[in-house]
């Protein structure tokens, strides 16, 4: 119980911070997706029934203070965790390097869903316009924020006597 208060209130901090005060101090693609992180988190450390719900969840509320399409990233972060979530058990999740690179491979993978569902569902021409020269500042600034942020877990070794 201890451990999903403390992942809750950890979202709640990034939450607060991305919508709030980096956008305020941070030009607009060197602001970290703390949320995406958070979503790579939750699905390699914690695959559990409702983390799908959280992701969706999670996607939603960043659409809503976007003012983009309202479930674009909460469907993206939905896919993003689901193909997480699969992966982890055959992952060495406490390696701090593969964290770093699962974040920048998940950056891409969410613009490149979320540019196909805007090419797809939208009507604006030109939407890929704005997405694409901001894809490669945004994936080193997250995998920056998120090599800063995970502390790596070391396995108990037990003493030789």
């Amino acid at each position: 119980m201890k451990r999903y208060l403390k992942i809750a209130g950890l979202t709640l901090a990034a939450l607060l911070l991305q919508m709030t005060l980096l956008p305020r101090y941070l030009n607009d693609p060197f602001q970290p997706n703390l949320i995406i992180i958070m979503v790579v988190y939750l699905g390699l450390k914690l695959p559990h029934r409702f983390g799908g719900v959280a992701a969706f969840g999670l996607g939603v509320l960043q659409d809503s203070f976007c003012g983009i399409y309202l479930g674009l990233h909460g469907f993206s972060y939905l896919c993003l965790y689901t193909v997480l979530s699969e992966l982890a058990d055959r992952l060495f999740t406490n390696n701090r390097v593969l964290f770093v690179l699962v974040v920048a491979i998940a950056t891409l993978a969410c613009a490149l869903l979320n540019l196909l569902m805007l090419l797809i569902f939208s009507v604006s021409q030109g939407i890929y316009a704005s997405l694409l020269p901001a894809l490669i500042p945004q994936i080193l600034v997250n995998s920056l924020v998120a090599s800063l942020l995970f502390v790596r877990q070391l396995p108990e070794t037990e003493e030789v006597r």
